[in-house]
């Protein structure tokens, strides 16, 4: 609530923050973007916190206070305005802290982590028109061009020398040729690398299964968790984290034409796995079939996939907060992560029963079983057959978490960057790696 005073004195900006005994960091990272969009409003050019109800209270600790405030702060601020006349207005150009904190440090990182996040977001807003397959290729050479990595990219021959048949089969029916791009940042001598893979299907109309509706402007989304990878690779590499990472992007359109791929096709994988396509629709699967194969090259220790992949897992956990599968050590890190990052994301159960559902009558699996229960499951499922044995994998399906469609917190309206913050905080917390082999949530029906 906004208390606006005579010209010469101080607005006073008071923001709710409920119960004493709900408040943690990400609350006041929420009340941060709703207070950065009311300053907006006033057009105030500057603005201050009072840090005193909070200190010493739930969280006695004056850097975390301030770098939750302003990291939702800069979040709640972002708008997409590239493509409108008029903007959202001018943001405040600054906020003073009333705290003391222990360092600049504290602040350069945490812009670096909402500039990454809001780098996320603008990839997935950008409109389909825009960002392609090759276009989208071309912004990741540029960016990370500068950087101290490795970045590969296979498309045509190079993705049939390497038997990536998923990939070229939902991109046949694009202008834009299909492609896997490898960017791998190596900082720390003698450790394994931790494998990031993320789909990156710049729209997605369903191919021959087209999709129908009103507005399907949505299908530009579909690359969100590529967008993800790659926020997260732009934060680690900022950061100059001491980890081994390889992001292993595919990337794809997946639209109908003569030559686009059918119902009915077989696939041959690399790993001798062939897979009937039952609906062309379920093409995020087969592209990540390719690059989880490709992933066994770096010999990882972990391996996360994040894929925009099923409306099902929206039906299971509604619209914020995200599902996964897989090691459960992995994803017993990945949910305290989550809950501390803003990033929720939730374990799911891998039954092995279902399996049964993805039998093929011509082919060694299929990409799609006929029922409209447990989809995001039976998708993981999938998944699951084109990983190495005994390496630990999740896969994260965000498609429900990928936007948001009414502004909140430090979200407005359109991308939410969802997976940044998930992903490299991961990466950046504490020693990841054991001898153990890993533990699938996997049980009997």
């Amino acid at each position: 609530m906004v208390f606006p005073a005579r010209a010469d004195e101080r607005h006073f900006l008071l923001v709710g923050l409920g119960s004493k005994a709900d408040f943690d960091l990400e609350a006041f990272r929420q009340a941060a973007g709703e207070a950065a969009r009311a300053v907006r409003k006033t057009l105030n050019r500057s603005a201050e916190i009072s840090f005193a109800p909070w200190q010493g209270q739930t969280i006695d600790n004056a850097d975390a206070l301030a770098a939750a405030w302003v990291e939702g702060w800069l979040l709640g601020l972002y708008s997409f305005d590239r493509y409108r006349k008029r903007p959202s207005g001018p943001d405040p150009e600054w906020l003073h802290l009333g705290c003391d904190i222990s360092g600049e440090e504290v602040l350069r990182e945490v812009r670096v982590r909402a500039e990454a996040t809001m780098l996320a977001r603008d990839l997935v807003n950008e409109p389909a028109g825009r960002l392609n397959p090759t276009t989208f290729v071309e912004w990741i050479q540029a960016r990370f061009g500068s950087y101290a990595v490795r970045i590969n990219v296979y498309q045509g021959a190079e993705l049939e020398a390497k038997q990536m048949r998923g990939l070229l089969a939902v991109g046949k029916g694009s202008m834009h040729s299909p492609a896997l791009v490898e960017i791998a940042y190596e900082s720390a001598e003698g450790e394994p690398f931790i494998a990031l893979v993320g789909k990156g299907v710049t729209f997605d109309l369903g191919g021959m299964n087209v999709k129908i509706g009103k507005d399907i402007s949505d299908a530009r989304m579909d690359m969100g968790g590529a967008a993800a990878v790659l926020g997260a690779m732009d934060l680690l590499i900022r950061r100059q984290a001491r980890r081994n990472v390889v992001a292993l992007l595919a990337i794809a359109e997946n639209v109908p034409d003569a030559r686009a791929y059918l119902p009915s096709d077989i696939i041959s994988y690399s790993n001798g796995m062939n897979v009937q396509v039952k609906n062309t629709d379920a093409e995020g699967r087969l592209v990540l079939a390719d690059a989880l194969l490709y992933s066994a090259t770096f010999e990882p220790r972990e391996i996360i996939d994040i894929a925009t992949l099923t409306g099902n897992v929206g039906e299971a956990l509604g619209l914020g907060i995200a599902g996964m599968w897989g090691d459960s050590d992995m994803t017993a890190r990945l949910k305290a992560v989550g809950a501390s990052s803003g990033d929720l994301v939730w374990p799911m159960p891998l039954l092995k029963d279902y399996e049964t559902q993805l039998m093929s009558d011509y082919a060694d699996i299929a990409n799609w079983a006929p029922t409209p229960y447990g989809g995001a499951g039976l998708a993981a499922l999938f998944l699951r057959r084109f990983v190495r044995d005994k390496v630990p994998w999740v896969h994260i399906d965000m498609a429900n978490t990928v936007q948001v469609h009414n502004t909140r917190g430090y979200c407005p309206v359109g991308a939410t960057g969802y997976g940044v913050r998930l992903l490299s905080d991961y990466i950046l917390s504490g020693n990841r790696f054991s001898d153990q082999e890993p533990k699938l949530e996997t049980m009997a029906k």
